[in-house]
């Protein structure tokens, strides 16, 4: 599979390829962090893990998957509970919608402010079914702020579909810098 195409240069979305090996969200993390410290406006939400510090898989099925999971305001450091304690035992998804939809206000005051970056932080299970933070996403990319994100594997197809083809990085900070360099100096200033 190629895992890096770039059939939409004009759309100003994409997202990092998750495949396990890169921890993705810490990917995420030095970006914004990189460039804030660059002088940019960055906001959107980060994915963090205060149970154990790690970043589990997007399968169900993975050890740490019990692991609480909060979501932190890149701008104002507020923090979002979207996990449910579904037990270690539990086979459902413990991604909290009523959560996420809390979290949702960090997008939609992000498209009201027009930051030069907006991270999200995955494109996940609740996104591949329709919901999660898809309207907020498209309402990003429709009013031309950039958005950089995340997609497990095993929704590629449906970011694909999602998203009308765009973007798709490979976990590699160069590739990841390459595009938003080529993405940001497109932006109207």
């Amino acid at each position: 599979m190629n895992q890096a195409t770039d059939t939409s240069p004009a759309l100003p979305l994409a997202a990092i390829l998750d495949t396990g090996p890169v921890p993705t969200d810490q990917l995420l993390r030095d970006v914004a962090l990189a460039q804030r410290q660059a002088g940019r406006r960055v906001h959107g939400l980060l994915m963090t893990y205060p149970d154990d510090g790690s970043s589990p898989s997007d399968d169900p099925g993975a050890a740490a998957c019990a692991a609480s999971m909060v979501l932190v305001d890149i701008d104002t450091a507020d923090t979002y509970l979207v996990s449910q304690p579904l037990g270690a035992g539990s086979s459902a998804c413990r991604a909290d919608p009523q959560g996420f939809a809390r979290a949702s206000v960090v997008l939609r005051r992000a498209r009201d402010e027009r930051p030069d970056l907006v991270i999200s932080n995955r494109f996940g299970n609740l996104e591949a079914d329709g919901g999660g933070f898809t309207a907020e996403l498209l309402e990003l990319v429709t009013a031309g702020i950039p958005v950089l994100t995340a997609v497990p594997a095993k929704h590629l197809a449906a970011w694909q579909h999602f998203s009308g083809g765009a973007t798709v990085l490979p976990a590699e900070p160069r590739a990841v810098a390459d595009w938003l360099a080529r993405t940001l100096a497109a932006q109207p200033h």
